[in-house]
């Protein structure tokens, strides 16, 4: 497995998916999205993964979500490159799969 986190340092949830990793002794590498980001093809990546709908990214409590909301679906990428802290988190990456949020079930499937 290749596990990637894009998480913010604070949030809860990326907490707590990095620790469900620790605690089955499985690696996985920590990226802040706040300061890094998601590349376009990253992104493109997840958004596929999900089943093609760039909504489920965007954390629809952020105090940003307003700026997003009402742009069209194409728009959508380029302003979550410019305001990484409209991202949902966390976006947890195992090759062509990803979830996101706090998806236990889920990564039990990959191991």
């Amino acid at each position: 497995m290749n596990i990637q986190i894009f998480g913010k340092s604070k949030c809860f949830d990326t907490k707590k998916a990095e620790r469900w990793f620790k605690e089955r002794g499985i690696k996985y590498q920590f990226i802040d999205i706040i300061t890094k980001g998601l590349s376009k093809g990253e992104l493109d990546s997840v958004v596929k993964a999900l089943g093609g709908n760039i909504d489920a990214v965007i954390d629809e409590n952020s105090k940003n979500y307003a700026d997003i909301k009402y742009l069209y679906d194409d728009a959508k990428p380029e302003k979550l490159m410019d305001e990484p802290k409209l991202y949902k988190t966390p976006i947890v990456r195992n090759g062509r799969q990803a979830t996101v949020g706090y998806c236990p079930d889920i990564w039990k499937g990959w191991e």
